[in-house]
């Protein structure tokens, strides 16, 4: 193999790998049902803002009085961010409305697709802007 070869045979493993990751990005509706919306309204007990998707974690109290600790999924933080929303603004301890699609597996899952937060203010989350 000659030196140009080489660097041909590089910069296509180069290229491949750069690319990997865009693979693996799952689709939402592998997981999710858009045509199953749920609302829940709870506590917020815990915000994992990182990469590559931020989850909001709530305590929500069932029919029956008890808690159900739910899990909601959203972009990454700064697709959130250039969206104007901020960790500050997520309070542990606030009671918030969150609408979002439903897991597949019937689990205390969802898509994050609108938040209302304790003081009335809305934020709504348009897929596809991650």
């Amino acid at each position: 193999m000659n030196t140009k070869q080489l660097r041909i045979a590089v910069a296509i493993l180069g290229s491949i790998a750069v690319a990997l990751p865009a693979f693996a990005h799952h689709s939402l509706t592998a997981v999710y049902d858009p045509t199953k919306p749920v609302i829940v309204k709870g506590k917020l007990t815990r915000v994992n803002w990182a990469n590559p998707h931020i989850f909001v974690y709530l305590d929500v109290p069932n029919q029956g009085g008890q808690v159900e600790q739910w899990s909601f999924e959203s972009g990454p933080p700064v697709a959130l961010t250039r969206a104007g929303v901020k960790r500050s603004d997520f309070i542990v301890g606030d009671v918030v409305t969150i609408t979002a699609w439903a897991a597949k597996d019937g689990s205390n899952l969802g898509r994050l697709n609108q938040i209302k937060y304790s003081d009335g203010h809305v934020f709504v989350y348009k897929i596809g802007t991650e």
